[in-house]
């Protein structure tokens, strides 16, 4: 960056966006602009709109040398989300670490769907609700913001993730009822029984033998434990359905995110367990399945 400039002592903001921009370009960076934009932003304590804005307002020194440090970062390929601390997710900015997966659009569909099933199904009753494997505790929140009187179970087998998860409800969602437990997905509980309306997951469901070739965003820096599903990429999945009718009520939900092709895999074990009707897959806005829903027998 010293040699871009000699005609003057200072950077301005335009001029850095349209630097890093390009820089990004060269290192086939996704969304150069977006993550320049993002960190910089990040780096001045401003909205991206304030940017524009301030668009010829210098850079101090320090300033400078943070925004180059996260340049670095991103160019290694670590994700905005890891670099910034927060990722957006149902409206809200979600504090992330390596600790947890970072949320993605697939998830908010998943959201969307649980909701649907909450207003046809429910309307204004009260429900047990528990999400396996909450990391940051994305799903969990964004529910309790739009559904208050609902009592949640988060659970997830890694102490820190529940620590980005806890800190997350503090801040966005204080008042809700919400109950963090430490275990492998239904491990928490010491016997089953029947006292959950809705059971929801964000499993892994990656093949293991595909992770080290995914972007290096993904394989490089996100959690594996949050990724692998093992070697069909079904393993969590089956371990969920095979278990979680033991602690639905009768006519209880079961919500699961799935991968694009998982759809003929999922359908034989929900077949094979026997212990649930209404299955339905619903397809993401990209036209990929992506969530599997079924409910437990009443019988």
């Amino acid at each position: 960056m010293q040699n871009q400039k000699t005609d003057r002592d200072r950077w301005i903001i335009l001029d850095l966006v349209k630097w890093a921009t390009s820089y990004f370009k060269s290192h086939n960076i996704e969304n150069p602009r977006a993550s320049a934009e993002l960190l910089l932003a990040h780096t001045l304590k401003l909205r991206r709109i304030d940017l524009y804005l301030q668009y010829d307002q210098p850079l101090e020194k320090p300033e400078l040398a943070a925004f180059k440090s996260f340049i670095k970062r991103r160019v290694n390929k670590e994700p905005d989300a890891y670099i910034l601390g927060v990722k957006e997710f149902w409206s809200m900015a979600l504090t992330v670490t390596p600790d947890v997966l970072i949320p993605r659009p697939e998830t908010e569909f998943l959201v969307e769907k649980i909701l649907e099933t909450f207003k046809s199904n429910y309307g204004n009753e009260p429900l047990n609700i528990l999400d396996l494997g909450t990391g940051s505790g994305a799903i969990t929140i964004a529910l309790a913001s739009e559904c208050p009187a609902n009592v949640f179970f988060a659970s997830d087998k890694s102490v820190r993730a529940l620590g980005i998860a806890k800190k997350n409800a503090m801040q966005h969602v204080p008042d809700r009822n919400i109950n963090f437990l430490c275990g492998n997905w239904l491990d928490s509980f010491k016997q089953p029984g029947a006292q959950f309306d809705i059971i929801i997951s964000n499993p892994p469901y990656i093949e293991s033998g595909i992770i080290s070739g995914l972007e290096p965003e993904v394989c490089k820096y996100e959690p594996h434990t949050a990724l692998d599903g093992g070697e069909d990429g079904l393993d969590d999945i089956r371990k969920i359905i095979e278990s979680a009718h033991l602690f639905l009520k009768p006519g209880g939900w079961l919500f699961l995110e799935m991968g694009f092709d998982q759809q003929p895999g999922v359908s034989k074990i929900v077949a094979a367990v026997g212990r649930y009707d209404h299955l339905n897959f619903s397809k993401d806005y990209s036209g990929h399945d992506r969530v599997v829903e079924m409910r437990k027998n009443k019988g």
